[in-house]
């Protein structure tokens, strides 16, 4: 015997099945702006549901050169140290962006679970440092990667041994 679905049925089962989704993969948006810690705290787990690497905390006016790296919003920025800036998720994510000031080109990568690039994005100058960025640049360019079977950790790249960039404002 097959069952058939009413017309009144389908936008039920389609209610509930996106309803069954992942949470992380609802397409909530969460802005990290990184204000709230103290200038040169290492960034770790202190985000729920994200994990950070090489990444420390500077605050303009303090331990940030907020003349040449100025902060997208507020005053704090996540800066990459000792090495590229890693962030696992602990639910996939669709898509993953940010605000970037960078002293070298910078490469933003999306992988999945099984630690495959999925998805990544260049910068579009050499340097947009504020004062001596590369001509025609401006700091705090836009990055994003998308993919949606999910992202699992993204990888920031700028100088393979740190000390080149700041991130603000990551969504």
């Amino acid at each position: 015997m097959r069952t058939r679905f009413s017309a009144r049925a389908l936008p039920i089962l389609v209610g509930l099945l996106l309803y069954l989704r992942p949470l992380a993969l609802r397409g909530d948006t969460i802005i990290i702006d990184f204000e709230g810690f103290p200038d040169s705290t290492i960034l770790t787990t202190q985000y729920p549901g994200l994990t950070f690497s090489n990444t420390i905390i500077l605050t303009a006016g303090i331990g940030l050169n907020e003349f040449e790296l100025p902060p997208f919003s507020g005053t704090n920025v996540a800066f990459d140290n000792n090495g590229p800036i890693s962030i696992s998720f602990a639910s996939p994510v669709l898509s993953f962006s940010g605000y970037f000031t960078y002293a070298e080109p910078l490469t933003l990568a999306g992988f999945n679970a099984a630690s495959t690039e999925v998805a990544s994005a260049t910068s579009a100058f050499s340097s947009n440092l504020a004062l001596s960025g590369d001509l025609g640049s401006t700091p705090n360019e836009f990055l994003q990667v998308s993919f949606a079977g999910g992202i699992s950790s993204v990888t920031i790249t700028g100088d393979p041994g740190g000390g080149s960039f700041a991130l603000d404002d990551a969504t």
